[in-house]
């Protein structure tokens, strides 16, 4: 028997829906893409031309409204994802969101407890990719005692985007656009969670600004910076280990991509630049793990969610519940720095 039929409608064509989200659901069997509405009418066309959409819509509402569409994909910045959704849910619609999941924690409650309403809906997040690979092996060595009673965790990510002065202004560098997100913060905490299972309290945050002011793409005009070039973090979970998270965007070289977990019998080295584990017994000789091929290295977010909605399979990657956990922390760092800051 064939698949049934499920319209996907778009609010949002950022660059990863038009490079995962757009071919993700074009590739599966009987799904249609029904109707995009991007930011404006010109780049809604575009897009609907060049990626076979059947039409575009003048406003997003009328995609989470529009009889034709079963599911809803937001790929929009954070802080319309919980409108969206709300609207999305209550129409009936089925909702994959973009991460971050909202702008704050409030926004992102309010779309778990919507999503509550609507058991019937499935409402998933796109996850985060860098560890698809390997996060079985790492809960499992975790899970299994491996590493022993966990001592340390240290996450450290480092770039070089924003060294130049004359580096245009991001949209994530705006408060009104992404929120409390601050740089990489969240997609590395939702990882953790995957790993651990545990959520951590924020003991103190430092961050930092050092271009306060960057040329807006938009209007050409110079406009403040409001999110941290910069960002460190220091944490403790239940069990008494320690998180640092040392993040930043003015590191200039190749940069850093890693995690370390440390244990009382033996520490992990995970590195997410070119997709390695380390294991280090105590006392013993360094080896890697063998990390297995997966077809895209894992991503099957667009058939994940079709059959969720066709199969009733439960959401793993990313469920509503997580989402809050993640935004938790990062509004945690997010008001531990600002009450420090200058």
């Amino acid at each position: 028997m064939s698949e049934p039929r499920l319209r996907v409608g778009f609010v949002g064509a950022g660059d990863n829906t038009r490079a995962r989200h757009i071919p993700g659901f074009r590739a599966l069997p009987n799904v249609e893409l029904t109707v995009v509405a991007n930011r404006t009418r010109e780049s809604s066309e575009r897009v609907a031309r060049s990626h076979g959409i059947a039409r575009v819509a003048a406003d997003w509402r009328e995609v989470v409204t529009a009889p034709d569409v079963d599911a809803v994909c937001i790929g929009t910045w954070p802080y319309l994802h919980a409108e969206v959704t709300l609207a999305a849910l209550q129409a009936g619609k089925h909702v994959l969101t973009e991460a971050r999941m909202a702008a704050d924690v409030a926004q992102a409650e309010a779309m778990l407890a919507e999503s509550r309403q609507h058991p019937q809906l499935v409402a998933q997040i796109v996850p985060a990719p860098l560890s698809l690979r390997m996060d079985g092996i790492i809960r499992d060595l975790v899970a299994g005692g491996a590493l022993g009673e966990l001592r340390e965790v240290s996450v450290t990510h480092t770039t070089g985007q924003f060294c130049a002065a004359d580096v245009l202004r991001s949209w994530r560098q705006d408060r009104g656009w992404s929120g409390c997100n601050t740089l990489s913060l969240g997609i590395y905490y939702e990882t953790l969670l995957r790993w651990l299972d545990q959520d951590a309290v924020v003991i103190a945050a430092d961050a930092a600004v050092y271009t306060p002011l960057r040329r807006d793409a938009e209007s050409g005009r110079d406009r403040p910076v409001e999110v941290p070039d910069t960002l460190t973090i220091l944490a403790r979970y239940p069990t008494g280990a320690r998180l640092v998270v040392h993040l930043s965007a003015i590191e200039g070289g190749l940069g850093r991509n890693e995690v370390r977990l440390n244990g009382s019998r033996a520490c992990l080295r995970i590195d997410l630049a070119v997709g390695t584990l380390t294991l280090t017994p105590h006392g013993e000789a360094s080896r890697d793990l063998p990390v297995p091929s997966l077809p895209d290295g894992g991503w099957r977010v667009e058939a994940d969610f079709v059959d969720s909605i066709r199969r009733g399979s439960p959401v793993r990657l990313t469920d509503f519940t997580t989402g809050v956990r993640y935004m938790r922390f990062t509004e945690a760092a997010w008001r531990a720095w600002r009450s420090v800051a200058p």
